[in-house]
């Protein structure tokens, strides 16, 4: 397209919009202008790149952790008094009509102390059926060796995390030793009951807490070790929908007669979820600020600009041209700046947000270093989830903030007196 025509395009655009590109695309006389526009539109470009990337990243945690927690644990758990509850069965039938109920399972839980040759480590102690854990919980896809099906009453199997067979120092084949902490009274005294487990599976759900320190048998097993009887610690439960699991516990309080405890996923985890909620609200706001700070660099630009172009507002303003239209003409300059940097910083944003799972394992091979220890954070990936809400409303709070900076410079150019400003031409 050659130059005439360009302006005969242009041209055809209102008045201050076609000046406002005029200045906007023209070859500065005062390279420092340019320098701090430029200035500008990369500042805005990365505090909008880094807002979608730590909202999406946080995003990606509260996913991520939500799905591993419900991956070993339940939407809702019923549970008696004194840890005991008895007659699941009949609960289990009485919960599973509902609707909203996709699957139950009982278990019994308790502490116990692992040991193998010169390692102990403690645990929680998980004893489930099989069959019907599976149906309420994730643990058979992330076994790591074995099944979860390879525990059978009355063989004394043990399905152990991967980190904590490591602690250990057991594999496959191994028998461990658990201990229990309700003791027994013997001729000798009080002593713990000892058992001898053979380690059948290691599972791997990817969060330390989990891997590190539970471990599965049999619940009948587990009745017979920690002398439950025919009692269950508890039932646990599957919905169809997991958000529903704070109103379906006051549902299932008032249709259950009896003695029980009811509490939902929300309750038990809240403190983790309420902690990224907030992380990610601060980081908002943070991140907001150098924005905002690289949006208020165009009133530096503007100002400057304002006073470079002082002979040509004085001359349009003897054409005719009305305050209301000169201020626009510099709001156009500026909102210019504010659209470019935005867009870029999206693009770039976008990009890293998508392959965060590519680019953060690059840089730790390349420099040797890893960002989320295992031992230390829940989560040893760093997850990310881009959030297409979030995307759009920061590129609108981004515009809005570099709309507000052009304001003031914009009406202060908008009431120079010509006269004044072609005294000294």
């Amino acid at each position: 397209m050659s130059l005439s025509l360009k302006s005969f395009y242009l041209a055809k655009l209102p008045f201050e919009l076609f000046i406002g590109l005029r200045y906007t695309r023209a070859k500065r006389k005062n390279h420092f202008i340019s320098f701090i526009s430029l200035t500008s539109m990369i500042g805005i470009a990365l505090g909008v790149a880094a807002l979608i990337v730590v909202l999406s990243v946080m995003n990606g945690f509260q996913s991520e952790l939500r799905t591993r927690i419900l991956g070993v644990a339940s939407h809702l758990e019923i549970t008696g008094a004194s840890n005991q509850l008895s007659q699941w069965q009949l609960l289990a039938s009485q919960v599973e009509s509902q609707p909203e109920v996709k699957a139950s399972a009982p278990y019994v839980m308790a502490q116990g102390m692992l040991s193998f040759g010169q390692g102990v480590q403690g645990a929680i102690v998980r004893g489930v059926l099989p069959n019907m854990e599976d149906k309420v919980a994730d643990i058979g896809k992330h076994m790591k060796a074995g099944a979860l099906s390879d525990l059978q009453s009355g063989e004394f199997n043990i399905v152990l995390g991967a980190d904590l067979a490591m602690l250990l120092g057991a594999s496959i084949g191994d028998k461990v030793v658990l201990m229990a902490p309700q003791g027994q009274f013997t001729p000798a005294g009080v002593v713990p009951r000892i058992k001898q487990f053979n380690v059948v599976g290691l599972f791997q759900i990817g969060m330390y807490e989990y891997d590190a320190g539970l471990a599965f048998i049999h619940l009948d097993d587990a009745a017979k070790l920690y002398r439950m009887g025919e009692n269950v610690s508890g039932l646990r439960l599957k919905l169809d929908d997991l958000f529903e699991a704070p109103e379906m516990s006051v549902k299932l309080a008032q249709k259950l007669e009896g003695n029980y405890f009811i509490t939902d996923w929300t309750q038990q985890h809240a403190n983790f979820f309420k902690a990224v909620q907030l992380e990610k609200r601060v980081m908002f706001i943070i991140l907001t600020l150098i924005v905002a700070v690289a949006a208020f660099n165009i009133v530096s630009t503007l100002v400057m600009a304002v006073t470079d172009k002082r002979a040509d507002i004085a001359i349009m303003r003897t054409f005719g041209a009305s305050p209301r239209s000169i201020m626009l003409i510099f709001i156009v300059q500026g909102a210019l700046i504010g659209i470019i940097g935005t867009l870029i910083g999206a693009v770039i944003g976008i990009l890293i947000a998508l392959n965060i799972s590519t680019i953060v394992p690059f840089i730790e091979n390349l420099f040797q270093v890893q960002f989320l220890a295992k031992d230390v954070y829940y989560i040893s990936d760093l997850p990310s989830k881009l959030d297409w809400n979030d995307v759009t409303i920061i590129i609108v709070m981004s515009f809005i903030l570099s709309l507000l900076a052009t304001l003031y410079p914009s009406y202060k150019a908008s009431q120079i007196n010509p006269a004044e400003a072609l005294r000294y031409e």
